[in-house]
């Protein structure tokens, strides 16, 4: 009978940079589809860096195929950057804002 195989041996976890000491999370789009910060051309942008927001609050639109999909922030926090610019095509998992969450 062959020897079990040695279990492999743990990766070291990745270095968080130094700024990030778990109180950044960021809000990331839950599909593919073209980036609105605002409700409307006319409007001011749902939110802006140094706004707070909480979970439920929208914090931008994403429309897929003709239809507008009202993002929640899902955290709660204040907005440190917002990380694309209106009207940009963003995919699954684009990081749209950097939210601080101890604040």
């Amino acid at each position: 009978a062959a020897a079990p195989a040695a279990p492999p041996a743990a990766a070291p976890a990745p270095a968080s940079p130094p700024e990030d000491d778990g109180r950044f999370t960021y809000i990331e789009s839950p599909m593919v589809g073209t980036f609105y910060s605002k409700p409307n051309p006319e409007s001011d942008a749902f939110v802006k860096a140094g706004d707070r927001v909480n979970s439920d609050m929208t914090v931008c639109i994403i429309e897929a195929m003709k239809v507008f999909n009202e993002i929640p922030a899902g955290c709660s926090g204040t907005v440190v950057a917002v990380l694309v610019e209106n009207e940009e095509p963003v995919d699954v998992g684009k990081r749209l804002f950097k939210i601080d969450t101890q604040s």
